[in-house]
């Protein structure tokens, strides 16, 4: 039940699913899969398919590492949006696209799991949307050399604390991908 008024659809969201980011990810090829699975079950249900490509100094645009995965491709109505922070909506024309389309759920997948999926989950969840993680089909590469814990563990964390997640008026959960639905977001009575 969303807090933004009539915007019922639901939408997948893609983030930075690039060659670049996907390279050394854990699980890439499941993941992708699980990822095309996704937009074409979407698509099938008349949900919004939008892609997020990140760009920075790694990640040119035009350039290799910045072009989606071979595995994946938006049709020509699909929206790719650009972004420079790990949020999505943080100054792009993300919000714009969804208020559009009428959405106001959002299922989420992509990577990487400790950067851009947490902070575009936060992201979307303190703009008003009903915020979906799905919970296999979202990666990271592995940072233990830095500290940090192994991939597995980043993902398995993300999908425990997303599972809990609350906020006034909005709904946030984990589901497996074969779980995903795209219908209408309920509203509640009176």
């Amino acid at each position: 039940m969303t807090t933004l008024t009539d915007r019922p659809a639901s939408a997948l969201l893609v983030v930075d699913v690039q060659i670049g980011v996907m390279k050394d990810a854990h699980d890439r090829d499941g993941v992708i899969a699980r990822i095309a699975d996704l937009a074409a079950r979407a698509r099938a249900a008349g949900a919004p398919v939008i892609w997020v490509q990140h760009e920075n100094e790694h990640l040119i645009r035009g350039e290799a590492p910045w072009r989606l995965a071979s595995e994946l491709s938006p049709l020509p109505e699909e929206p790719v949006i650009a972004k420079h922070y790990g949020d999505a909506f943080e100054e792009t024309e993300l919000e714009a696209c969804l208020a559009a389309r009428g959405v106001g759920r959002l299922i989420v997948c992509g990577a990487q799991t400790d950067a851009c999926i947490r902070s575009t989950l936060h992201g979307a969840l303190v703009r008003g949307y009903d915020v979906i993680l799905v919970r296999d089909a979202h990666t990271t590469e592995d940072l233990s050399a830095w500290g940090a814990p192994p991939p597995e563990q980043v993902i398995v964390h993300t999908n425990l604390y997303w599972a809990h997640e609350t906020a006034p008026g909005r709904t946030a959960g984990a589901a497996p991908a074969s779980e995903v639905t795209f219908g209408v977001s309920a509203r509640p009575a009176g």
